[in-house]
């Protein structure tokens, strides 16, 4: 394990790994699951991949239409699929992650880009992810918790 990449960051890697493999293969996702994350030890972070598998694939029409609605004159199918998980993901985690700030939430996506993606895509993912989020600010629904979840600047309208 590299010293300078989080145990977490590697669990979000696997967690990419497991939902390309799935997407390209359609084979079954326990078995992919278990041979993929078979080297993670801690049982808190294998619990997080496995959630976010499910919540991604739970949730895939609504990441989806989330992505669509903020990437004008693209087709969903022109986005690269790395891109395309690494944004279901993201997203996913700024919704339905209520004790991940949104910030380690985009910056993993952004870190995870560069090491996995093209040249542009952190730009691409990054624009996004903030359009969301913001989206979310704006419509109050975003639903963080616990210390340093949230900005100051999202008023408390609860």
């Amino acid at each position: 394990m590299l010293a300078n990449k989080s145990k977490r960051r590697i669990v979000r890697e696997k967690v990419l790994q497991i939902l390309y493999a799935y997407e390209m293969n359609q084979e079954s996702l326990q078995p992919l699951s278990v041979d993929i994350l078979s080297d993670v030890a801690d049982e808190a972070d294998k619990s997080f991949a496995q959630e976010l598998i499910r919540k991604v694939l739970d949730n895939a029409a609504n990441l989806d239409s989330r992505i669509v609605q903020r990437v004008t004159n693209w087709e969903m199918n022109r986005i690269a699929l790395i891109d395309k998980i690494l944004l279901r993901m993201g997203i996913c985690e700024l919704l339905y992650f209520p004790d991940i700030p949104p910030k380690v939430s985009i910056n993993e996506s952004l870190e995870i880009a560069k090491d996995f993606s093209t040249a542009g895509s952190a730009k691409f993912i990054n624009g996004v992810l903030d359009a969301i989020l913001d989206d979310e600010k704006k419509e109050g629904k975003l639903n963080k918790s616990g210390r340093g979840l949230l900005e100051e600047s999202i008023s408390p309208s609860r």
